[in-house]
């Protein structure tokens, strides 16, 4: 059985749940391009929350990513930013330190030369005179001997004077209490406002699909936003809109710059009106292409539309340009669409063979240019069956009336004045 990357994820989510219950895992973008399309963000949506009352947003964060987590295909929904970090708080007993003249900065400093080395409070080099070169020295408690809470509470506390007399060293449990408590762990900002992400991936979903239930969720949960935070959506949702908004424009412009192209060429109004009639059967074949191989609306498959555009086109030309031409010669529009439609089935055949043998490796891919190759191939087979077919007839109907309108009416007399 073949295995993909995603199948893979959703075994791993599966099996370390079950291992490690309460512990959140998520899967960060594995190629530079999804990084990029992300802007640097691990996840293709971001919900942010931004605000001066960290509590109140932590809190509202959690509720609201609570809900996304409902949501069809939103996977690893994480809070970047997490305020319960396990932390040890050690506060000092001011009572008894007024005794020892001990003060916070005292227990600080040997708690720092302690657990970072004596580099975080004064910095020492030591000087080798044979090479010339110098060594930083730091010392500190070895990582084997400070596992345990009782190692934290030996930690000898002085007054970090050499001058001062060595009975007044006391134990950290001494004039200190030990309490468990939560910090954040990541502080990140937005215009110095402190801010709250919440990354969302989809999976077995199409990213619009999940964009739009994650907008939902967010529109239910406005009213409990704290009043002084604001909530922005983020991520390549963003660029996915704008470039469907673009790619769908261009769509539509290719069709009529080619419309306008070919009135210029045919001299006339009507002709290319009845190529660009092959164009809808080119548009039904790429839906119908994407849909019987599961495969979303992308930017490869929208380019393969406009690619698939072109070459319809050039195809009904070749019917309607023929057709055209037999008119001329008889002025019979039903045997000029059946000679042009006989005449042009092997040019046609041979172009959209051509342009469909030569997707099909890429069609048949994994690769994320397989929408393009699907498109194209769909849409050329609707078209090519539309361009022999169809075209002839739009042009057969369409002379017909032209002739019929052109015929002298029988039976009446010319007026003489």
């Amino acid at each position: 059985m073949l295995f993909r990357s995603w199948d893979y994820r959703q075994i791993l989510r599966k099996g370390l749940k079950q291992r490690y219950p309460g512990t959140e895992f998520t899967f960060q973008p594995a190629d530079l391009t999804s990084k990029i399309l992300n802007f640097g963000s691990p996840s293709p949506i971001g919900v942010e929350i931004i605000g001066m009352d960290m509590d109140e947003n932590y809190a509202y964060a959690r509720k609201l990513a609570a809900e996304l987590k409902k949501i069809p295909g939103a996977t690893d929904v994480v809070i970047q930013q997490t305020m319960r970090q396990p932390t040890l708080l050690a506060e000092g007993q001011r009572t008894f330190s007024l005794g020892t003249q001990l003060t916070e900065r005292d227990i600080a400093l040997n708690q720092l030369m302690t657990l970072n080395g004596s580099q975080q409070v004064d910095q020492s080099y030591y000087l080798d005179h044979k090479t010339g070169i110098e060594y930083q020295v730091n010392i500190y408690t070895p990582q084997p001997r400070m596992t345990q809470v009782r190692d934290l509470l030996t930690i000898p506390v002085d007054k970090n004077n050499l001058d001062a007399d060595n009975s007044e060293i006391q134990l950290l449990g001494n004039v200190a209490k030990l309490s468990v408590i939560g910090t954040p762990g990541i502080v990140s900002h937005s215009n110095i406002r402190p801010i709250f992400d919440i990354y969302v991936s989809a999976e077995g979903r199409d990213l619009g699909g999940v964009l739009e239930d994650v907008k939902k969720v967010a529109a239910g949960l406005k009213g409990e936003l704290p009043r002084t935070a604001t909530m922005e959506i983020h991520g390549q949702a963003e660029t996915m809109h704008s470039a469907y908004v673009e790619l769908i424009g261009g769509l539509l412009a290719s069709i009529i710059l080619i419309y306008l192209l070919m009135v210029v060429n045919f001299q006339s109004w009507l002709d290319p009106f009845i190529i660009i009639t092959a164009l809808p059967g080119a548009l039904a074949g790429i839906a119908w292409a994407l849909y019987i191989s599961h495969t979303n609306i992308s930017v490869p498959a929208l380019t393969g539309a406009i690619m698939c555009m072109g070459t319809a086109t050039a195809n009904s030309i070749l019917v309607v340009s023929y057709a055209r031409e037999r008119y001329e010669l008889h002025a019979d529009a039903f045997l000029a669409a059946l000679e042009a439609g006989f005449a042009r089935i092997r040019p046609v055949i041979m172009t959209a063979s051509a342009m469909i043998i030569g997707m099909l490796p890429m069609a048949t891919s994994n690769s994320q240019n397989a929408p393009l190759g699907r498109a194209v191939i769909g849409g050329l087979l609707l078209a090519t069956f539309a361009t022999l077919f169809f075209v002839p007839c739009v042009y057969a109907m369409v002379y017909k009336r032209f002739e019929k309108k052109s015929e002298p009416t029988h039976g009446t007399e010319p007026a003489h004045g």
